[in-house]
């Protein structure tokens, strides 16, 4: 018996509509992570980026557990003296709707050359409007 490694003429990219308003972000992340592997898929291979498109709608309603909301910390490090940046959830979220739920999906992502073919494949919008109409969106319970 061998084992099946696909090829990319195997391949087709398909588009998913997530809608996360009321989810909880960890959870939203990992679904989205393994489709953007590909992993949803009977042919994913490891070293074949196999993954599809994911648009997520609804941003702006994604709701974190506990004390997060408050205590969670973003940090950033300049690399000179005294250049770390510090900010919490709620200013993240107040800033940039979008971007904890990108930066979730970055880092579940495996550290490797098909990370940021990967996460171009990423639409996020804090809205239900979305520019992604004429593709044939899959809509994700």
């Amino acid at each position: 018996m061998k084992t099946y490694v696909a090829k990319k003429d195997d391949i087709r990219n398909e588009w998913y509509l997530l809608d996360a308003e009321g989810q909880v972000l960890g959870r939203l992340a990992t679904r989205v992570a393994r489709i953007l592997m590909g992993k949803h898929r009977p042919i994913y291979t490891p070293f074949i980026d196999a993954g599809d498109h994911v648009v997520v709608v609804n941003a702006a309603g994604i709701r974190v557990t506990g004390k997060k909301f408050t205590d969670k910390l973003y940090r950033r490090h300049s690399t000179y003296p005294s250049g770390l940046k510090t900010i919490t959830y709620r200013q993240m979220v107040e800033k940039f709707p979008t971007r904890p739920l990108e930066m979730a999906v970055e880092r579940m992502l495996p550290k490797n050359r098909l990370q940021a073919r990967r996460i171009r494949r990423l639409h996020v919008y804090t809205g239900p409007e979305h520019e992604h109409q004429a593709q044939k969106l899959i809509p994700v319970k």
